[in-house]
């Protein structure tokens, strides 16, 4: 870690986290010499005034007991990027669902409380700066009205049960029904809602901004085990559960391969480098469609090569998108 000022804030962070921090697990962490690790204790110590003692009995640092019932806090911005990332992201997904202002009373402490993190010690013109120069993109959003996320909120956190008239797209249909919530999940800039559906007796995954009416009833919702939940809509590709799990294999041009081979497209793929420089990948799915959508994002730099139906699905869309061009007209 070649920043400094990130190497200081890591420390503190590894000593709040377990307690105590010995040398070795420091300089492991930072990755550093011992005399770069002792000049920044040092400097934490005599410069920023951190109360950091070595403890013999732990054979760590920590800090001093003078300061136990008060908490050590650096100066300036001290975020890492994760960190950052997700003030950021947190700030924006709350303020982007008050679109109509139904939700200000509930998110505006939250909101000022993200800002005053944001400013560190600094004011708020230090959280106006840090605005201005950091930018997430969030493209193709699909907002979600917010009495509709505050209905579903109040009946996940209360346990109630939810009388839904939701739209499925792919047929085109509206239908009404009674679910229990049992988590949000926000994929690819909107919002989705696993629930218990009490029609089709099964865990289904709602999409939001889909939802035409949505009413909290009395009844008291139907809870599953988190890790039932888990297991049944966090198996396949993207945002679709339900359904067999299969395996495609991608393969990834030489062009490609250094960005595929850091790219993470499920938790539990699999990835192996090719003699020729290309890259392959190995990932699991239940429902094509998301998967082929990410394929032919991809263009002519990576190629299906099993299993037979996702090549063939893929081939499908690809033919039915070039005869939308027709043949190439002669100049």
């Amino acid at each position: 870690m070649a920043n400094r000022t990130a190497r200081l804030y890591r420390i503190e962070t590894l000593i709040r986290s377990r307690g105590h921090a010995s040398f070795a697990l420091l300089r492991e962490e930072l990755e550093v010499s011992p005399a770069t690790l002792k000049r920044d204790l040092e400097y934490l110590r005599s410069r920023l005034g951190a109360p950091i003692e070595y403890d013999r009995a732990a054979n760590g640092y920590g800090f001093g007991t003078a300061h136990a019932g008060a908490k050590h806090e650096l100066p300036g911005l001290w975020f890492d990027e994760s960190e950052l990332y997700s003030l950021l992201m947190a700030q924006q997904l709350l303020a982007g669902l008050d679109s109509d202002g139904m939700l200000s009373r509930h998110l505006q402490p939250l909101l000022d409380r993200i800002h005053q993190l944001l400013a560190s010690g600094e004011g708020e013109e230090a959280a106006a700066r840090l605005m201005k120069r950091v930018k997430i993109v969030t493209a193709l959003r699909r907002p979600v009205p917010s009495r509709f996320f505050e209905r579903v909120s109040a009946a996940l956190l209360s346990r109630k049960r939810l009388h839904l008239r939701y739209l499925t797209r792919g047929r085109g249909e509206v239908s009404e029904r009674d679910v229990s919530p049992q988590r949000l999940v926000h994929y690819r800039n909107t919002w989705y809602l696993d629930a218990w559906c009490h029609r089709a007796e099964a865990l289904r995954r709602f999409a939001l901004d889909a939802i035409e009416q949505a009413t909290v009833l009395g009844t008291a919702a139907r809870d599953l085990p988190m890790k039932r939940v888990q297991a049944e809509m966090d198996a396949g590709y993207g945002i679709y559960a339900g359904g067999q799990q299969r395996w495609a294999v991608l393969r990834f041009d030489r062009q490609a391969a250094p960005w595929a081979s850091r790219e993470e497209w499920h938790p539990q793929q699999q990835g192996r480098w090719c003699e020729d420089g290309g890259y392959e990948m190995r990932l699991p799915y239940v429902d094509d469609t998301e998967l082929v959508m990410d394929v032919l994002r991809q263009g002519e730099q990576v190629r299906v090569l099993e299993p037979p139906e996702l090549v063939q699905a893929v081939r499908q869309r690809l033919l039915a998108s070039a005869a939308l061009y027709g043949a190439p007209q002669r100049p």
